[in-house]
């Protein structure tokens, strides 16, 4: 498009950030609005895990997740720092064996993606699960970072290149420009189909326990992942509740995550908890993020549990809508894919 227009993205979570990033690395005038008091703050972003685990996500996830997943660590590795690549490692009680041979299965469509590891390459990885597992699967490609680190250095970035992120803000009467909506659950008042999925998380500190990358704990009703945050802090979740409701984390989900958590290893039974939190994930039906526009009005939405990992995909399939208005993603809602004027 010959004129550059003036975009608005209205979300300052890891959904509008990137967006913003990728339009404003276009060359586009770009304002963010954010009603909260920072980045993510007023989100389920910040109370993400921060894995970039495409292959895992693959057990449960469609695979346009997958695919498009893949994307994310190169692109989180070229604009904010702190992105770790060590892998992910998958884990289950001896009981649950059978739980381990499903996700093998499910996630092992394309070769070199995980290699089973026996006790010994367990404990090489991580020396303090030494001698607590006897098999596990190392998927050696996927990464992980802070998400409250990383989204304050995307805004960094952003502004950085030029562009305007308004705190406080209510996104009101906006008459002039391209807008994008980023606003996550709240934007049900105009995506009807959209829902919200409940999670629960626990921040604890556990000192005398040294894990170095993100691992997940595979049961059958309680499964848990745990991510590392340095200097002893690590992030644990999450539930996954079909609830809408937005009080605070319940006691049956803080047993259940510290429960889990004491399996992986009896110290963690020690640990401080630092921080509890809950919200809601926006999704769709199929729990597939959703590109939708509506006049000068484009909504991208329904990230569900993979923000971090498919908001990346989101931002550039939107940037290339905003560039040519007869392009259509593959993640463009089947119902809304008539043309917009500019």
């Amino acid at each position: 498009m010959a004129e550059r227009q003036e975009i608005t993205v209205v979300g300052g979570g890891v959904a509008g950030l990137c967006a913003a990033v990728a339009l404003r690395e276009r060359g586009y005038p770009v304002t963010v609005v954010e009603r909260g008091l920072g980045p993510g703050r007023q989100s389920c972003s910040w109370y993400a895990g921060g894995m970039l685990a495409p292959w895992c996500e693959g057990e449960t996830a469609e695979e346009p997740v997958v695919r498009l997943g893949q994307e994310a660590i190169g692109w989180w590795d070229e604009r904010v720092p702190g992105v770790e690549r060590r892998g992910s490692l998958v884990l289950a009680a001896a009981r649950d064996g059978p739980e381990l041979d499903r996700f093998a299965r499910r996630t092992g469509t394309q070769p070199g993606v995980h290699h089973l590891l026996n006790d010994g390459g367990i404990a090489a990885l991580e020396p303090a699960l030494a001698g607590r597992f006897a098999r596990a699967l190392y998927f050696p490609q996927e990464a992980h970072l802070d998400p409250r680190a990383a989204l304050a250095a995307l805004s960094r970035r952003f502004c950085g290149l030029g562009g305007i992120i308004r705190y406080r803000t209510e996104a009101q009467h906006l008459r002039r420009g391209l807008v994008v909506d980023a606003r996550g659950f709240a934007a049900r008042d105009a995506l009807a189909d959209l829902r919200g999925v409940r999670g629960e998380m626990l921040m604890i500190r556990a000192r005398d326990v040294r894990i170095t990358r993100p691992l997940r704990l595979l049961h059958p009703r309680h499964p848990l992942y745990l991510v590392p945050r340095g200097e002893g802090l690590y992030m644990l979740g999450a539930t996954q509740i079909e609830s809408e409701d937005r009080g605070g984390v319940t006691a049956r989900g803080v047993v259940d995550l510290l429960n889990a958590a004491y399996v992986l290893h009896p110290a963690f039974a020690e640990a401080e908890i630092v921080e509890t939190g809950a919200d809601l994930r926006p999704a769709f039906p199929d729990n597939l993020p959703r590109l939708r526009r509506r006049g000068r009005r484009l909504y991208v939405n329904g990230l569900f549990r993979h923000g971090f990992l498919l908001a990346p995909a989101c931002a550039r399939m939107l940037a290339e809508v905003v560039a040519d208005p007869s392009f259509i993603p593959e993640i463009m809602d089947e119902d809304h894919r008539e043309r917009s004027p500019a």
